[in-house]
């Protein structure tokens, strides 16, 4: 039983390690690190999954559909850049969005020279008992976070099953801190 244990551990190790990135432009001043495997979504895919008046500048999703990461323009503009109002709208606007909704780490942080709001949460939607199809509460966990500058929000969004939480947490904080605009 001690060698069968020993020659186990190798593979167990090796199907922990890192998920492999890949860096991608997504106008000539952003480029986002995703996931080697990732691949874009369409408009399609994305008005069904993520339904919004504004197409994102970007969406990517995992090849089997199990986590999608975005990056839209806000139509919130903060011409003062006040981070800590900013914030406080930002985090309000996310509880009103959904029935439930804890928040597991937020704040400002720096990353390559400039200030980013990000929120990482659960949330829970529930299911309409009128809808015999969508009776069931829609659990999530994601990560967004807000660049605000002079003439823009950007907003870099990800999103996967609550239940997938322990998984993505790691890769979706790899994403994030992968933003790089010039």
């Amino acid at each position: 039983m001690g060698r069968k244990f020993l020659i186990f551990i190798p593979f167990v190790l090796l199907s922990f390690g890192e998920v492999p990135m890949k860096k991608v432009k997504v106008s000539n001043d952003l480029t986002v690190t995703i996931p080697k495997d990732w691949r874009p979504m369409d408009d399609l895919d994305f008005s069904q999954r993520y339904p919004s008046v504004r197409a994102p500048l970007a969406a990517y999703t995992h090849p089997e559909r199990r986590a999608d990461f975005s990056v839209n323009i806000s139509a919130t503009h903060w011409p003062d850049g006040n981070l800590e109002v900013a914030s406080k709208f930002f985090k309000a606007s996310l509880m009103n969005m959904f029935d439930r909704v804890t928040f597991v780490d937020e704040g400002i942080r720096e990353i390559r020279g400039q200030r980013f709001i990000y929120f990482c949460f659960e949330s829970r939607m529930n299911g309409r008992r009128d809808d015999l199809s969508n009776r069931e509460p829609v659990m999530k966990y994601s990560c967004i976070q807000y660049l605000i500058q002079a003439e823009r929000t950007l907003v870099f969004s990800f999103h996967c099953d609550r239940r997938d939480r322990e998984e993505w947490e790691e890769v979706a904080d790899t994403m994030l801190k992968g933003i790089n605009i010039k």
